[in-house]
């Protein structure tokens, strides 16, 4: 397992429509390793393809806050949402790619997910709360979206200037070192 580098907004990656995986093999795999590393590495709940700059349609996801319960990774291929709630929940979202920003978003309180899985076969699950919140925000980012385009443009243009500023020091450090 490696540890991939995960790419700050605004980069065009990130706004892609991500294409199906057509098999799960090898490669599939690995990269499903190197995310959920990638994902516990920095810490994070979820990560999405085209936060390490590969545009399929997979996304990881460990909900579990409890540093003394047993981790419960989710690796999901293809996913879709195949029921929502007409009940809705506020969460306070952020992004591995939107570093150290942070939003109320209002999703749908519980969904309903199917996905193909690293052993070929079709899975479903019903999912509430951050888990629910979490399945939505990463299924999103194979879709292009990210958890600031549900706020108002002011807000989502300080956003976006925050990250230009930041990766523009990154680059400078990077240039220094």
């Amino acid at each position: 397992m490696s540890i991939r580098p995960i790419l700050i907004h605004p980069d065009p990656r990130l706004k892609k429509l991500c294409a199906p995986i057509a098999t799960v093999d090898a490669e599939v795999r690995k990269l499903a390793d190197d995310m959920l590393a990638t994902m516990y590495d920095a810490p994070g709940v979820g990560l999405a393809g085209p936060q390490v700059g590969i545009l399929s349609r997979i996304f990881v996801m460990d909900c579990v806050k409890d540093h003394d319960a047993a981790a419960d990774p989710v690796v999901m291929l293809n996913p879709e949402i195949t029921w929502t709630s007409d009940e809705t929940n506020v969460y306070e979202e952020g992004c591995l790619s939107i570093p150290d920003q942070y939003a109320e978003v209002t999703r749908p309180k519980e969904v309903r997910m199917r996905w193909l899985g690293l052993d070929g076969q079709l899975h479903e699950e019903q999912y509430d709360g951050l888990w629910a919140t979490c399945a939505q925000h990463e299924l999103d980012h194979l879709n292009g979206k990210l958890f600031i385009d549900y706020l108002g443009p002011l807000k989502r243009q300080m956003i976006t200037r925050k990250m230009e500023k930041l990766k523009r020091g990154l680059a400078r450090d990077k240039g220094n070192a």
